[in-house]
């Protein structure tokens, strides 16, 4: 059965808030959380100074980046540096992403997986420079846009302070699991349409609507103009992928 205290004593050698955070929440993590991709019942730690990845799974080696959050879902988080996560994501080496909430009494109250099949190049907005009196000048960040991954891409494995079972996590992680087949220079046009959909709000929709989103992705990908028939072909691979299904001509639902 999943704890969601975390280990308040550790933090007694510790003064700044952030390394509080750290140090208890990776602790909570390491001692409590599975992978959700296979049946191991625990994550590994990576080795220090590992660039954007907090826990490994010692049998399927699933990357996860850990990010904690006292107050929750905001529209976006701070993430490292805009070039080199560009980078990670067009080289499809972006790690699963683990959104953590505490409580001023220090439980988990509410923790989500986004898995790394989300994060697209459209998903990432790239910060200002940091300006000339800065120690790291002209440096850039980025931040993730967490208003533009679809409800398919949020998996709760803490729910306002309940466990999820493992495996209805599991089986969740593994419905999309296949989005990983689609090629990281795709990928992104097809989790903004499954956004689009999502955003629709109801469990069929018609081409139409979809359409109707043009502009939007349009600016998401300003390099394509052939916004339409891309729409057609990322429904396909939707279906492909068993996340949508044809009812009849210019319409679809959604399978559960």
């Amino acid at each position: 059965m999943m704890r969601l205290e975390c280990r308040t004593e550790l933090a007694s050698a510790y003064k700044a808030p952030s390394q509080i955070v750290r140090v208890l929440s990776e602790e909570w993590c390491a001692r409590e959380l599975y992978c959700p991709a296979c049946d191991s019942n625990q994550l590994s730690r990576s080795r220090n100074n590992t660039p954007g990845v907090d826990f490994s799974c010692p049998g399927c080696a699933q990357p996860f980046q850990l990010k904690s959050l006292k107050h929750w879902f905001p529209k976006k988080i701070v993430d490292a540096g805009y070039d080199a996560m560009v980078r990670c994501i067009r080289a499809d080496m972006a790690p699963n992403l683990l959104l953590l909430n505490y409580t001023s009494e220090w439980l988990v109250r509410n923790l989500v997986l986004i898995p790394r099949v989300f994060f697209s190049e459209s998903v990432i907005e790239k910060r200002k420079p940091l300006n000339v009196s800065a120690r790291r000048a002209g440096w850039v960040g980025c931040n993730i846009l967490l208003c533009q991954i679809p409800e398919d891409g949020r998996i709760a494995m803490v729910d306002d302070g309940f466990p999820v079972s493992p495996d209805r996590v599991r089986r969740e992680f593994s419905r999309i699991r296949k989005l990983a087949e689609v090629p990281p220079s795709l990928r992104g046009w097809t989790v903004d349409v499954l956004n689009v959909i999502r955003g629709l709000g109801r469990s069929s929709f018609s081409l139409q609507e979809v359409y109707a989103s043009e502009h939007e992705l349009r600016i998401l990908h300003p390099r394509n103009q052939n916004v339409r028939p891309k729409i057609r072909q990322q429904l396909q691979v939707l279906r492909d992928l068993g996340l949508i299904e044809f009812l009849r001509p210019g319409n679809y639902a959604i399978r559960a």
